[in-house]
């Protein structure tokens, strides 16, 4: 049987040239990798609120009985973590417990709309709505932007944890 001949050097230096082939496979991994973690939002910067303790009481629970998910967008975490706010989305649907009542509030009762047997005060801003309770023991604020439209929806997810952990004190009328 003849000898095989050693590699010529065509050969040879497409034999070097595999692991440079392999390079541009691991920087494009390392690429993905990169963009699908940079996808995942980190967490909502959301300024906390410094209510009453007894607010800060009934807030609390309030906020840990929302639910995971809110218009099919996923719970997020909040800067500074704080058990007065969540968030879901992005861009994000703020949630805040135990806020000051909006401007506007005192004449709010004529503007009470109810959701699944909550009460609720809209505020339009130039980029969405602002939504806080009303006749509720502790006030608690859903700023959802216009991606959302209709962004009252975004009540009929979170009214059943409202109802469960925030006493009505007056109704809608």
């Amino acid at each position: 049987m003849p000898r095989r001949p050693h590699l010529s050097p065509i050969a040879a230096s497409r034999r070097r040239r595999a692991p440079r082939r392999a390079a541009p496979a691991i920087a494009l991994s390392a690429f993905a990798t990169f963009v699908l973690a940079g996808c995942s939002p980190g967490p909502v910067d959301i300024a906390v609120p410094s209510p009453a303790a007894e607010v800060a009481e009934a807030c609390a629970p309030l906020v840990q009985a929302l639910p995971d998910k809110v218009l099919d967008a996923d719970r997020r975490k909040t800067e500074p973590p704080s058990p007065l706010t969540t968030a879901y989305g992005d861009p994000p649907i703020e949630v805040t417990c135990g806020v000051a009542p909006p401007a506007g509030m005192a004449e709010a009762q004529s503007q009470c709309f109810e959701v699944n047997g909550v009460g609720w005060f809209a505020k339009e801003v130039s980029n969405g709505f602002i939504f806080t309770t009303i006749g509720r023991k502790v006030y608690l604020e859903i700023a959802v932007p216009d991606k959302y439209q209709p962004e009252a929806n975004a009540l009929t997810d979170v009214s059943d944890a409202v109802k469960a952990h925030n006493t009505l004190i007056t109704p809608c009328t």
